[in-house]
């Protein structure tokens, strides 16, 4: 009689679990959607790689030599006005005019190696809001070279996001998400109550770390288009008389 009661009370459990995990397949959890309704995703132009000057190329100078300057061209040059809108799609305040160049990268190396070089911005490109991805077209040589994005967080602190790798021929769109902080004070950390109000995240450059087999003789990198998806729901929705609290 003992084992009777037993097996139906580890049924009644079982159903029980059974029916609380399958109410929780269709009820929707408020706390999902509430953080869903106060989002403001946008996507943002953040450099065309238009201006001379404005990137840096760098490399170890036992390591090899490095040039970096603007081309003429980009990923979608050749493409129809349907193609080119199917394949990158620029933001609204962009103009297809506005992006005729890309920055290339030559690195002649002097012997294989464990190498790495750099391609910084002159100065940290600053993304308003919170940002969840961001965005840049490649043309990578079909080398298996690794990219890195670097970064610096709401107080200045660096990270490294890695983005993958540059085996791949012609062009391709690269998109690397930012990991949010756990708690706001660990991790990326894109904003804060307590020291007033300033951009969340900025990019630094980016590193490429090379695959000792095939970095040998000259190996050439070009970027194009830097975009971000942010959150600017805080700033869209700020009262037109609240005060700044940048002061």
């Amino acid at each position: 009689m003992k084992k009777v009661v037993a097996i139906l009370a580890v049924l009644c459990v079982a159903c029980a679990v059974f029916a609380q995990e399958s109410r929780s397949l269709t009820e929707t959890d408020p706390a999902m959607t509430a953080d869903a309704a106060r989002q403001a995703l946008r996507e943002v132009s953040l450099d065309l790689f238009e201006r001379e000057g404005s990137w840096n190329a760098r490399i170890s100078p036992d390591v090899g030599v490095i040039s970096g300057r603007l081309f003429e061209g980009g990923p979608y040059t050749n493409l129809s006005d349907e193609d080119r809108a199917a394949k990158i799609d620029l933001p609204a305040e962009v103009k297809d005019s506005d992006n005729s160049h890309v920055f290339g990268v030559k690195v002649e190396f002097f012997r294989r190696g464990v190498n790495s070089f750099y391609i910084t911005a002159a100065r940290p490109i600053p993304i308003e809001g919170v940002t969840k991805t961001v965005s840049f077209w490649a043309a990578g040589r079909n080398q298996n070279h690794k990219i890195t994005m670097l970064v610096q967080d709401y107080f200045g602190n660096s990270f490294e996001v890695y983005v993958g790798t540059l085996a791949f021929s012609g062009w391709k769109r690269m998109t690397v998400a930012i990991p949010p902080s756990p708690d706001g004070s660990r991790g990326i950390v894109q904003q804060s109550a307590y020291f007033g109000e300033r951009p969340g995240l900025r990019i630094v450059g980016f590193r490429i770390d090379c695959d000792p087999e095939t970095a040998i003789g000259s190996y050439y990198l070009y970027l194009d288009d830097l975009r971000a998806v942010t959150d600017l729901y805080a700033m869209e929705n700020r009262d037109a008389d609240d005060p700044s609290d940048a002061w």
